[in-house]
């Protein structure tokens, strides 16, 4: 099978598209044809090196958000049959543990991340545990549906179990033409939420209104904490989605509330930034970091979109052999929402 593989670190000229050995599936396993597959930051960062997930080894596939159609399935699999739509969950744990039996599958000691440490969906095929293979509805698409489970319901996770929005609260949200950035949007707004966002560009501000936000904030010519206090009257917001790292994280706390929580699940900017301590404990900031999602929220997510509540938004879909033309689009920064890569050499225009 065709495959985008790296064989070292380093920028994306090490991308390389080879034929690789298909997958060796087991009893339990699936082997899915990739219809769709979605970019996420953690490509380009993993790519870079050092790998930031444990048990990553080169070479290497990335790829984490994976639908299509199923090629095969083993011996013991009764949940998904040849020729069926599915997506998969790309954080694939044992669900036999005492994490998992108690619903914590997100601290899993033996889990996986499917592109992260194990090879993903860059590629004609790929595999997963059938436990981890979801079929989808005919009404959901399969570039819709790579677009779910690294930025839907990461943002769920965010906002909904660590962040606890609630009706009526004020949240900001970086980096509004992100992934990341417009599923939280939808989210926020499915809450009862009033949604600001920030951008760089007027342009994708604008199409930040059109999901839901309510203030828009161009951060290179506005002053966003500023901006924040004058429209929550001197209040700030009581959520902040930070997904960014150290090129936001000083207007992220300054722009919060007393008792506001700061949510973080990204550092897409660096690893390290600077908290004034006596700032924080004094207006009672809560510095909140949002973990792994669980089997749980990926299931109730996905019916969401089986039933039409969200919309994913695609920047623009690349055939797999133009992987680094994509991720370069990526890092530019250079986008509004997702970008998808099409094993099958389909593309669509910008």
């Amino acid at each position: 099978m065709k495959a985008i593989i790296y064989h070292e670190f380093g920028d994306v000229d090490v991308l390389r598209y080879e034929d690789v050995p298909l997958p060796e599936t087991g009893d339990d396993e699936v082997l899915v044809r990739v219809r769709s597959v979605s970019l996420n930051h953690l490509d380009h960062l993993q790519r870079k090196g050092p790998a930031w997930l444990p048990a990553f080894s080169l070479p290497h596939i990335a790829g984490m958000d994976v639908a299509g159609e199923v090629e095969w399935v083993g011996q013991r699999v009764s949940t998904v049959r040849e020729g069926d739509r599915v997506l998969i969950n790309p954080s694939i744990n044992c669900k036999h543990c005492s994490w998992c039996v108690k619903g914590q599958d997100n601290y899993c000691p033996s889990l996986k991340v499917l592109g992260g440490n194990v090879n993903g969906g860059f590629a004609e095929f790929a595999k997963a545990p059938a436990s981890h293979v979801y079929r989808l509805s005919d009404r959901l698409s399969y570039d819709a549906a790579a677009c779910i489970p690294t930025v839907y319901v990461t943002a769920w996770h965010a906002l909904i179990d660590r962040g606890h929005l609630r009706i009526g609260e004020d949240v900001l949200i970086h980096a509004a033409g992100s992934g990341l950035g417009t599923a939280a949007i939808q989210i926020a707004k499915s809450c009862g939420a009033r949604v600001i966002a920030t951008a760089g560009s007027d342009a994708k501000l604008k199409k930040a209104r059109e999901l839901g936000a309510d203030v828009v904030i161009n951060y290179n010519r506005e002053d966003v904490v500023g901006v924040v206090k004058e429209v929550t009257d001197g209040k700030g917001v009581e959520v902040v989605l930070e997904h960014v790292g150290p090129a936001t994280w000083d207007r992220s706390l300054l722009s919060l509330t007393p008792r506001g929580r700061l949510i973080h699940c990204g550092a897409t900017t660096g690893m390290t930034v600077q908290i004034n301590l006596p700032y924080a404990y004094h207006f009672g900031i809560q510095i909140i970091g949002s973990d792994g999602f669980t089997i749980a929220e990926f299931e109730a997510v996905l019916s969401l979109f089986n039933h039409g509540k969200f919309q994913p938004v695609i920047d623009t879909i690349y055939p797999l052999e133009q992987a680094a033309e994509a991720q370069r689009r990526m890092i530019d920064r250079n986008l509004f929402g997702k970008i998808i890569l099409h094993p099958d050499g389909t593309e669509h225009p910008l």
